[in-house]
């Protein structure tokens, strides 16, 4: 009986030309939890594939500076793997201009596998040559030739994600100015232009996290536009963040002394995004910090 098409292992051949991309694309399958093995000894595959049955996705890297690299031999091999029952196999292929190519090798300055001492554009002739007949045999050919390297990343894992893509964490904090600013933050928002609750009788003593502190915040006419404005911001770039497979997305939110303008704005937030259908992780930096007059110069 054939094996149920959930219970096979995954075999993905990855090849291409020196220099199109292999690693990057390797990276990223490493990254969906792949098993990625790059120029294993093609005389091993056999021992390797259908081996483990806990590596049930395996991208298998090979290219003109893998140990017994012959396409005819590879494609033979490969051939055999895709007639047994427990195995399902795909081939992907780099390409990328011979052009962009040779511009590559000229700007990291480093020597083509196959130009054995003549100029790069010779080695990349003679590896296209070789390598013609698996681009001809490939089930995906991805051209790099004009793609950043984020754009090849988007494209291997649109093809092979499937269910194990990560969600992106996403960590929304709050933290004070006059208290040093965060280091990791790649969205920050500067919330200063709000009415300051610690010059408000009874409110110093709180924080953003009182009802009395966001009650405040909230009736102060500037916030509910500049809000608005941040939230659709978020709505514009965050699933452009996840689309280019981001891992860690920090969004903070400032104020002078980081216990109650940020503190309240973040907390709207990570309610917005839990909306969205993120789960933010929420930490406030200085919430436990002593309210000072002299930090809170607005």
């Amino acid at each position: 009986m054939a094996a149920d098409s959930h219970s096979k292992q995954r075999i993905l051949l990855v090849t291409g030309l020196s220099g199109a991309g292999k690693s990057t694309a390797l990276q990223v399958l490493e990254d969906l939890g792949w098993e990625a093995i790059d120029n294993f000894p093609i005389r091993l595959l056999n021992r390797l594939v259908g081996a483990s049955a806990d590596s049930s996705r395996i991208a298998i890297g090979v290219d003109s500076r893998t140990r017994g690299f012959v396409p005819a031999k590879i494609i033979e091999l490969f051939k055999k793997f895709e007639a047994r029952d427990d195995l399902e196999v795909t081939t992907m292929f780099i390409d990328c201009g011979s052009g962009e190519l040779e511009r590559r090798y000229n700007e990291t300055r480093r020597p083509h596998p196959m130009a054995r001492g003549r100029p790069a554009h010779d080695g990349i002739k003679a590896e296209r040559e070789l390598l013609e007949p698996l681009r001809r045999w490939a089930d995906v050919v991805v051209d790099t030739t004009d793609y950043a390297t984020n754009q090849l990343q988007q494209v291997v894992r649109e093809h092979f994600a499937g269910d194990a893509e990560r969600t992106m964490t996403v960590t929304v904090s709050s933290f004070g100015f006059a208290r040093g600013m965060p280091p990791l933050a790649d969205l920050l928002f500067d919330m200063r232009f709000l009415d300051n609750p610690h010059w408000v009788e009874g409110l110093r003593e709180q924080t953003g996290l009182d009802d009395a502190v966001g009650k405040h915040i909230a009736a102060d006419p500037a916030f509910a536009p500049a809000f608005a404005r941040i939230v659709a911001l978020l709505d514009e770039v965050m699933p452009r963040y996840a689309a280019q497979g981001r891992s860690y997305l920090n969004i903070a939110f400032g104020c002078t002394g980081g216990r109650h303008r940020s503190v309240y704005s973040a907390e709207r937030a990570a309610e917005v995004l839990r909306e969205a259908g993120f789960s933010p992780t929420v930490i406030h930096r200085n919430l436990g910090s002593r309210p000072a007059d002299p930090l809170e110069r607005r």
